[in-house]
């Protein structure tokens, strides 16, 4: 069994996806179930999950629409206010639908590092494992201390990690970043999703051996049953085909046992996210 623990789906909009920037303009189109599954099927991979790119709730509800269409989209992570003072009221709303997996908040875009230190949206974090629902970290590495306190504070909650912290492929292994990952790894409700990481070279431009180093820190420290693939679709078609996002990660697999490469390419995102 593989599974794509992380992927997206867009109606484009220039307003509603305005951080799809010049550079990025293969983005400026729809992208929609039907564009993925081929790519699926002639990978073997039976699901994935689909997670949000919009903070908007109209964004989970399009998702989730996706799903019930879909048999192929195990799980949605969504988004809702998890600072607002009723964000109960709109996890109740959402509970209804077994589908929805997990929240992720673009915390990347926020200006102050340590936003999920905020006592409103700690209070929404906390509401989370009480509806079975993951919560991914969307962060850049100088935001990992903060991502590391948030899941000391709850460890009841399931976290995940989403593309490894977007670190900067093309300019090696950096301390700071390793340090945290470390850090991060050795907290037994965080998972880590081997994922983003083509978009994350200079110019796009890539060879597969420069992910081998983060692939090595990664799986030292979440080990082989807290990491999942992701292919992060349509997002690494920047850099990549999803064919080969997907090799980078088979190949570096080879060296471990047939256990460990079936925990990582599915079998760990049906336990994380309850598919």
């Amino acid at each position: 069994m593989i599974i794509d623990s992380h992927h997206h789906f867009w109606e484009y909009d220039p307003a509603r996806h305005s951080w799809i920037s010049d550079e990025m303009k293969i983005l400026r189109r729809d992208y929609l179930p039907a564009n993925l599954e081929s790519s699926l099927q002639a990978g073997g991979i039976e699901g994935g999950v689909a997670v949000q790119a919009h903070m908007s709730e109209s964004e989970t509800d399009y998702l989730l629409q996706c799903a019930a269409g879909h048999s192929f989209i195990k799980g949605v992570v969504g988004w809702v206010d998890l600072c607002s003072a009723g964000v109960q009221e709109r996890l109740e709303h959402f509970r209804t639908d077994p589908l929805l997996k997990g929240i992720r908040h673009i915390v990347q875009d926020e200006p102050d590092d340590f936003f999920m230190l905020r006592p409103d949206f700690q209070n929404g974090i906390s509401l989370l494992s009480r509806y079975g629902l993951c919560y991914d970290i969307l962060v850049y590495p100088r935001q990992l201390p903060a991502a590391i306190e948030l899941v000391r504070r709850f460890p009841e909650q399931q976290f995940v990690l989403d593309h490894i912290a977007k670190p900067q492929i093309s300019n090696g292994i950096d301390p700071q970043w390793e340090w945290h990952i470390q850090q991060l790894g050795s907290l037994p409700n965080v998972f880590c999703k081997l994922s983003g990481m083509v978009t994350e070279t200079r110019g796009f431009r890539w060879n597969r051996e420069e992910f081998y180093p983060f692939m090595d820190i990664v799986m030292q420290a979440f080990g082989p049953n807290r990491l999942m693939f992701g292919s992060d679709w349509p997002v690494c078609l920047l850099a990549a085909t999803y064919e080969e996002v997907k090799d980078i990660v088979t190949t570096y697999l080879r060296a471990f046992t047939q256990k460990e490469r079936q925990a990582v390419m599915g079998l760990n995102a049906v336990r994380c996210y309850g598919l």
